[in-house]
């Protein structure tokens, strides 16, 4: 199973790019408390954001429920490959409601991966 909640603040402002496939994403990158009290910066992409998101600035609170992948791409003549997180929702972190409703989604899917690991049937849920 694989997801990722993260709640930390913006390290600079959001991103909006158009890929050359014409998708398009916000990037972000979410300043989160790490192990001992040291700050971990996580980069973040969001397909298909809603327009607002590119207004998220500096220092904005967000809360994050997404996946971790791992991209490789050309450049400089070598491979090169980069980690991050694929949102699913990004939230301000004053949006408490619709922050709980997406980490209740993400466990339901990681009890449904559980179940299905196992061999116990699980109803979807929509």
């Amino acid at each position: 199973m694989n997801v990722v909640v993260l709640q930390g603040r913006l390290a600079r402002p959001a991103e909006a790019r158009v890929l050359p496939s014409g998708d398009r994403l916000v990037a972000f990158e979410v300043t989160v408390a790490g192990p001992e009290g040291r700050r971990e910066t996580v980069p973040v992409v969001w397909f298909a954001a809603p327009p607002s998101a590119a207004d998220y600035d500096v220092d904005t609170e967000v809360i994050v429920v997404g996946r971790v992948r791992r991209r490789f791409y050309r450049a400089g003549g070598s491979t090169a490959s980069r980690t991050e997180v694929v949102a699913e929702a990004v939230l301000r972190s004053g949006q408490v409601k619709r922050a709980a409703a997406a980490l209740r989604d993400a466990i339901a899917r990681i009890e449904a991966g559980t179940a299905s690991s196992t061999g116990t049937a699980v109803a979807a849920r929509s």
